[in-house]
This record gives structure tokens, sequence and C-alpha cells, in this order.
């Protein structure tokens, strides 16, 4: 689902390798599934913040993702 949100959107793509990097679980290549996932008490924590209630929600809509990550662009830092 994020990867069908993502790839017809190519000035995402950055925004989204930059998300998985910071969102990915320490030593995610040690443990299987071996994929850069999000530990399970942090996007338990993510549900909470962006849902409320008890983190129940199973599964972000397209929007959401495309929402978060043009957020992650507007706050970066800009260089130069």
């Amino acid at each position: 689902m994020v990867a069908r949100a993502v790839l017809p959107r190519p000035g995402l793509w950055w925004a989204a390798a930059g998300a998985l990097r910071r969102l990915a679980r320490r030593g995610w290549w040690h443990r299987p599934p071996f994929v850069p996932l999000p530990g399970e008490r942090y996007w338990r924590f993510r549900l909470v913040t962006a849902y409320g209630g008890e983190g129940e929600a199973e599964a972000l809509t397209s929007s959401d993702v495309v929402t978060y990550l043009r957020w992650c662009q507007r706050s970066r830092p800009r260089r130069g």
C-alpha cells in the first residue's frame, strides 16, 4: 500500500527513503522479517498520536502516507 502511494509520485521518493531510514528499527537486517519496518512499540505510539484511542488503527490510507511524506519534505531543513 505504501509503495502504491509513493511510486506514482517521484517527487516523494527521497522523502520516502528518508522516512524509511528514520522509522526502521535498529538492526532490522539481523531479525526476521529482514525488512526495514518500525518496531511494534514505536508503530503503536505513532498510531495513537495520529488517530487516538488505543492505537488499534489497522491500516494507513494512501492519502495518510502522501500527507505524511509531504509534511516531511516541508519540515526538512533546506541546504544552501
